[in-house]
């Protein structure tokens, strides 16, 4: 009987993995000073370069070492969908064949980039088509960060907001996704201020107080119920981790500072939570918490049971919120033509033949240039 051939494991070190503190600790382990780390960090995240011959601040001996013992593997871009509206989703193939999804929405000030963090999700909310397909694994720092790497090349210039709010519960990869968001903020790659940086969680409450320790990035919130019971039908994490501990954890996270709060996601579920009954539950909910609340009109798909709020019941729940004091808003629903749309990243193409676009990508060391 043939065995199947065995495939050796790569032990090179993967770059994007690294932050700028390991880069320049790399360089420094190998005897060269840390500021070739910091600008080998430059290049590849600032300028998008990864042809180690146009660095040309960097020694031959280092670019000998970096070609020989690192490698910078960057996501296959395996679909590109473009919609009316300006929004552009990516399913990125990873080096195991796993995909995820990645969603720019352009507006006249800002670009908003939607980054994922694992592949499915293991959260199970009722409501996510993501949820559906089920969990895979996390992804690591450089699949993360690869997906804001390609993103900038594509769009020119770097977004001026990144959202984890993709595939996956950021929390649940919690190294992967800080390391990240730290990359996302250095002034040597995409330079976004910690404002600019928002963390979407359904309530893992030890690692909210943990990012608390570690990050100053915004914090959003999916609640979507202002009591238990409903909400431990709709998000089941709250079975665990329940209001009574979730509400302190966010409040803790503001770290007392009046500039700062927190955004709390709300999708809207005809006569399931969008009654003025539900509108008064939250109101006492959020009180003394500085709060914003971000209504979301649900995003139907096949099989899901629930359908959308109308139009005039979800204005006459925000206004209900705003007549108390709180910030109410309501997202403008964008890409729905290429199920782009918030909780619609459910992985159709997982198990698809996608026709093969040309990414770049290298599939070994660093000697292919994948910047302008």
């Amino acid at each position: 009987m043939q065995q199947a051939p065995q495939t050796t494991p790569d032990l090179r070190i993967p770059l994007l993995d690294l932050d700028r503190t390991g880069f320049e600790a790399l360089t420094a382990g190998w005897g060269f000073k840390p500021f070739h780390g910091r600008n080998l960090f430059r290049w590849v995240h600032k300028h998008g370069v990864c042809d180690l011959e146009a660095m040309s601040d960097l020694s031959k001996a280092l670019r000998e070492r970096l070609a020989a013992e690192t490698r910078l593997e960057l996501p296959r871009v395996a679909l590109e969908q473009p919609s009316p509206d300006g929004t552009v989703k990516w399913v990125f193939e990873l080096h195991d064949g796993q995909r995820v999804e990645t969603v720019s929405i352009p507006e006249e000030s800002r670009s908003t980039l939607c980054v994922s963090s694992q592949v499915g999700c293991a959260l199970d909310c009722r409501f996510c088509a993501t949820a559906r397909q089920g969990f895979s694994r996390n992804l690591s720092t450089g699949e993360i960060i690869g997906q804001v790497w390609h993103a900038t090349r594509a769009l020119g210039k770097p977004p001026t907001n990144v959202v984890m709010m993709g595939m996956g519960e950021p929390l649940a990869n919690f190294d992967a996704v800080v390391r990240a968001m730290a990359i996302m903020q250095d002034d040597f790659a995409y330079m976004l201020a910690k404002t600019r940086v928002t963390l979407s969680t359904s309530g893992i409450v030890p690692n909210i107080y943990r990012l608390a320790e570690l990050s100053e990035v915004s914090l959003a919130v999916s609640l979507h119920a202002p009591e238990n019971a409903l909400r431990d039908q709709l998000v089941p994490i709250n079975r665990k981790y329940p209001l009574e501990e979730l509400i302190p954890a966010c409040r803790a996270y503001l770290r007392g500072e009046p500039r700062r709060r927190v955004t709390w996601e709300y999708v809207m579920l005809k006569d399931v939570n969008d009654s003025d009954r539900h509108a008064k539950a939250l109101i006492r909910l959020l009180e003394g918490t500085p709060s914003k609340v971000n209504l979301i009109p649900f995003n139907p798909f096949p099989g899901s049971g629930f359908d959308t709020s109308d139009a005039d019941r979800i204005e006459a729940f925000r206004q209900r919120l705003k007549r108390s004091g709180l910030v109410a808003t309501t997202r403008k629903t964008r890409g729905d033509e290429i199920a782009a749309a918030c909780g619609q990243l459910i992985g159709q193409v997982r198990n698809r033949r996608l026709p093969r676009v040309d990414a770049g990508r290298p599939a070994a060391g660093l000697p292919v240039r994948l910047g302008p």
